[in-house]
């Protein structure tokens, strides 16, 4: 994960826009929010990553992806939630068949009203950011193991709570999102995206016939330490009013310090698939600054548990829960 995307030039024009001025303002009308809302726990969402990161890296087709599988159902299911697994193949950049899996699990799912919150649950098999050690598989603390403990922590607190939101919440953990091309031999070849194969598949073979939700949150990499989270590009383009939305909640729940009200180029991650494909607007909440890129652990074996910072997962998973009670 991930490269920079491509946009239509519309959107183009839109961002060159916003970079002509430094920050957006934002809304002071008096808004009333539905404050009555159940705490979350970063300690919890910090152990759930450390859990991921023992079984070892979750590269596809390894016993580590396939105990991490196993275990994350049985996470879910011990908090009461429908799960189901969609299994599928997909071939990758360099020819490999590889056997992935969607995890799918669903918090009231009698309610017509649908919130999707997503995350990608494998890990690269290459460290091609790195200076050593090229070609062996990340830990992945940060990308893919941050989003995935943000999620198991909201759906453990949705799961006690007696006064649940009142709209239902399919948590998707998709699989193989992390294996484009190495970086420094990225094939440019506009038919087709290896990476993010997992909702690629999903959003064109969605888990219920005809499932649509209200709108998505993707989460990726939200968990580093002094992590910013800017405005991302397609996520403006297909869901602006989410984007501002969320983070209007963030500041008003006084995380302005890590939801930027600037924007940031397009970045090829899931929620542009669901988006495109699956006709769900959905945002994404993700480390990358229009500044410097992804941090400097991305695809280095720097993206360790040491990188995870309690702090930053409180944030994202208060703003979060936050934003499924407004509903």
């Amino acid at each position: 994960m991930k490269n920079r995307g491509w946009i239509p030039v519309i959107l183009l024009l839109l961002v060159a826009c916003e970079k002509s001025t430094t920050r957006e303002t934002v809304e002071t009308t008096p808004v009333s929010y539905n404050e009555n809302i159940p705490d979350f726990y970063a300690d919890s969402a910090y152990a759930y990553i450390q859990r991921q990161v023992d079984f070892g890296p979750r590269v596809p087709n390894t016993p580590a992806h396939r105990q991490t599988a196993d275990w994350l159902v049985a996470k879910f299911e011990s908090f009461g939630l429908a799960v189901e697994r969609q299994e599928f193949t997909a071939k990758t950049h360099d020819g490999l068949n590889w056997n992935l899996t969607n995890i799918i699990a669903s918090f009231q799912p009698q309610a017509s009203k649908r919130i999707l919150i997503a995350a990608h649950w494998d890990t690269r098999r290459i460290a091609d950011k790195d200076s050593e050690r090229i070609n062996e598989p990340i830990d992945g603390a940060n990308d893919g193991g941050s989003g995935v403990g943000v999620i198991l922590e909201l759906a453990r607190v949705l799961s006690l709570t007696e006064l649940p939101p009142s709209v239902g919440v399919d948590f998707i953990l998709f699989d193989g999102e992390d294996d484009g091309e190495p970086e420094f031999s990225r094939r440019r070849n506009n038919n087709e995206i290896w990476w993010c194969l997992g909702s690629q598949h999903w959003s064109k073979n969605t888990h219920k016939p005809g499932y649509s939700a209200y709108f998505g949150i993707l989460l990726d990499m939200v968990g580093g330490k002094s992590a910013r989270f800017y405005k991302e590009g397609y996520s403006i383009h297909y869901a602006k009013n989410v984007v501002d939305k969320v983070w209007s909640y963030a500041h008003f729940l006084g995380h302005g310090d890590f939801f930027i009200m600037r924007q940031t180029e397009a970045i090829t991650d899931d929620h542009l698939f669901v988006n495109k494909d699956a006709n769900i607007p959905m945002i994404n909440i993700i480390e990358y600054s229009p500044d410097y890129g992804f941090g400097h652990y991305h695809h280095t074996h720097a993206d360790n548990m040491d990188l995870i910072d309690r702090k930053t997962l409180q944030v994202v998973g208060e703003t979060v829960l936050f934003t499924l009670y407004q509903e």
